[in-house]
């Protein structure tokens, strides 16, 4: 863990660079080496192609992040993280933002260990670096 999650529309698709996107939101958590191991961080995005946005009659778009973490992190910690990720991603789709109807929003999730499966030998390669 953690693991960062993004559902966006197909709207988006042309002008989000989104492996760009995973880059960045990637170097956050690996600055955060401390809290977050480098072996468990994982990104992805999900493209939306059915979706609805308010009364359907704009184009609008939109990107949710959910970052998913494993519970033991300080309040203090968390909120720093969350507050640098989502000013990384309002600045990834600033260009978009001001030129369309646009939603950014982010939702933090922590849960217990217990109930949570993992087989994972990438951790290996960052303690062994």
């Amino acid at each position: 863990m953690p693991h960062i999650i993004f559902e966006y529309t197909d709207n988006l698709s042309e002008e989000a660079d989104i492996p760009n996107l995973l880059k960045k939101v990637n170097s956050v958590l690996i600055n955060h080496n401390d809290i977050f191991p480098t072996g468990g961080i994982r990104s992805r995005a999900i493209e939306l192609q059915d979706y609805r946005v308010a009364d359907g009659a704009e184009n609008d778009a939109f990107v949710h992040t959910i970052l998913k973490i494993g519970s033991g992190r300080s309040d203090v910690d968390k909120k720093e993280i969350c507050d640098e990720l989502f000013e990384v991603i309002k600045g990834h789709f600033a260009y978009q933002f001001a030129r369309r109807y646009l939603g950014i929003s982010m939702e933090l999730i922590e849960f217990s260990e217990e109930g949570t499966y993992k087989h994972n030998n990438i951790h290996k390669r960052f303690r062994n670096g």
